[in-house]
Order: structure tokens, then C-alpha cells, then sequence
């Protein structure tokens, strides 16, 4: 392999729902840079996409076609190594005005999917003999709610826990883990945080100085499907750049906070 590539991936597997775009696509070329040989699903098919990456239609709310797409991942390479539940997103819709319909949606997009794929890799992983990884996509709404997102919270949150609750059933042949990506900046960014101006004053809440980009996110789950998580299921690896500054940081520094309490605290 080449000096620059991290990890060998050579001779695997994997399938990336919502791999056509933003986050998945990432994920997507990271593995395929590695050498493993993936299958990117969407609802529409994009209109090109990188080399070495395939790709099939599928709708994975609809547990029918979630198996159909686990299994033509099958079908084309002979196995399947790593699952990676990327598929996920939400209007922003206060709760006091979400229909059911909405919330009904969300909850199968961000819930349901993720489990229908789960189960339909498991039962290919458990039968090859270095068995497998599913990887889901979480987001910091999970245990961070803002207005607007209570069905996707409560989605992401309901993910985590079924992660921790497969890796346990599944364990010791299929691994289950979840990336937790904070603030990510992508094509779609515009619509959720406004132009440059607003999204540079989003990313200076940010304890690293900006947003995560689509990269940090796929280097991350890299990690996890490394041979270095070998040990590591059930587990939920949180990548939001240390989180959100607390609010009183942007009322005096920390250093004059630290002096004051010291001088409080002295005899």
C-alpha cells in the first residue's frame, strides 16, 4: 500500500447509506483510499461520482429495500466487512407544530433505517469467519437538543442507546459502534446556519476555531474500522471539536476568571 494510506483495507467490504453526498461521500472515498471496495446508496442516483465507488438506489426506511441494499453489497463483492448507517437529516420544525407525519419520518429516517441495515449486516457478518462492523452516524443533537430538532434528538439518542444494545447481542462476530459528529460544514450548511458571516460566528463557538469538515468525520470512522478498534464495540466516539464554549467565556476570559476565584479563595 502507499506510504499515505493509514489503514489497509484491502480485500473488504463495505456499504455507506447516504454515501453520495456531504458526510457519507466522505466516508465513502476515505475507505475506498484505502483499498476497500464500497457501494454508496441514496433514494436518487448522483450524477457521477468518484472513482471506485458503486452505487445502487435504495430507500433505506423501507426494511425491504434497507436488506435489498445490504445484500447487492453482497452480491458484488462476495462479503460484507463494514455497514456504515450514514442516511439521516431533518427539517428544523418546532415541536408545537411538527405533524405526525413529520415526526413519523424523521423518526424512520434517523431510528428505523439504521436498525433495518443493522440486521440484514449482521446476519451476512456473523457468517464470514473475521465477522464484521456496523458504524452509525450519530449527532451531538442527541444529548445537545435545539429548538426545532425534538424528533431528531430524540432519533439520534434512540441511536445511541441501540448501538450499545446490538453490540451487546451481536458481540463477539459483528462489532456495533457510533461516531457522533459535532457542528459539520457541507454543501447543505446554508440552509441551517445562514451566509459566511453567520457561519464563521457559528464556528467561533467551536473550543478548536471551526467547523468539523466532512474529513474529520470519515478519519474518525476510519478509525473504527481500523484493526486498532478491535476491541472497541459499543462504543460512542463523540467528534465535535470539544464541544460549545460555555456562555460566560464570552463574558470575560478565563484567565481573569481564575484570578478572581483565586483571589476569593485566598486566606
Amino acid at each position: 500500500m502507499p506510504s499515505e494510506v493509514p489503514v489497509d483495507l484491502s480485500n473488504r467490504a463495505a456499504l455507506v447509506t447516504g454515501g453520495t453526498r456531504g458526510i457519507g461521500l466522505a466516508i465513502a472515498r476515505c475507505l475506498v483510499r484505502c483499498g476497500a471496495r464500497v457501494l454508496v446508496c441514496a433514494r436518487s442516483e448522483p450524477g457521477q461520482l468518484p472513482a471506485g465507488i458503486e452505487f445502487a438506489a435504495a430507500d433505506v426506511r423501507d426494511p425491504d429495500q434497507a436488506r435489498a441494499a445490504v445484500a447487492e453489497a453482497t452480491s458484488r463483492f462476495g462479503r460484507l466487512d463494514v455497514a456504515v448507517n450514514n442516511a439521516g437529516g431533518s427539517p428544523s420544525v418546532l415541536a408545537d407544530s411538527a405533524s405526525p407525519n413529520l415526526i413519523t419520518s424523521v423518526v424512520r429516517l434517523n431510528l428505523l433505517a439504521p436498525f433495518f441495515v443493522a440486521q440484514a449486516a449482521n446476519a451476512v457478518m456473523r457468517g464470514q469467519d473475521d465477522g464484521g462492523l456496523i458504524l452509525n452516524i450519530g449527532s451531538v443533537s442527541a444529548f445537545r437538543p435545539a429548538p426545532g430538532t425534538a424528533a431528531y434528538a430524540a432519533a439520534k439518542a434512540g441511536l445511541i442507546a441501540l448501538t450499545k444494545a446490538l453490540a451487546v447481542e451481536w458481540a463477539p462476530a459483528v462489532r456495533v459502534n457510533c461516531v457522533t459528529a459535532g457542528l459539520v460544514r457541507t454543501e447543505d450548511n446554508s440552509a441551517h446556519y445562514g451566509d459566511e458571516q453567520a457561519l464563521a460566528a457559528v464556528a467561533a463557538t467551536v473550543p478548536v476555531g471551526r467547523m468539523a469538515r466532512p474529513d474529520d468525520i470519515a478519519d474518525a470512522c476510519l478509525l473504527l474500522v481500523s484493526p486498532l478498534a478491535r476491541y472497541v464495540t459499543g462504543a460512542n466516539l463523540v467528534v465535535d471539536g470539544g464541544g460549545e464554549r460555555p456562555a460566560w467565556f464570552g463574558a470575560a476570559s478565563p484567565r481573569s476568571v481564575l484570578e478572581s476565584r483565586a483571589r476569593r479563595q485566598a486566606p
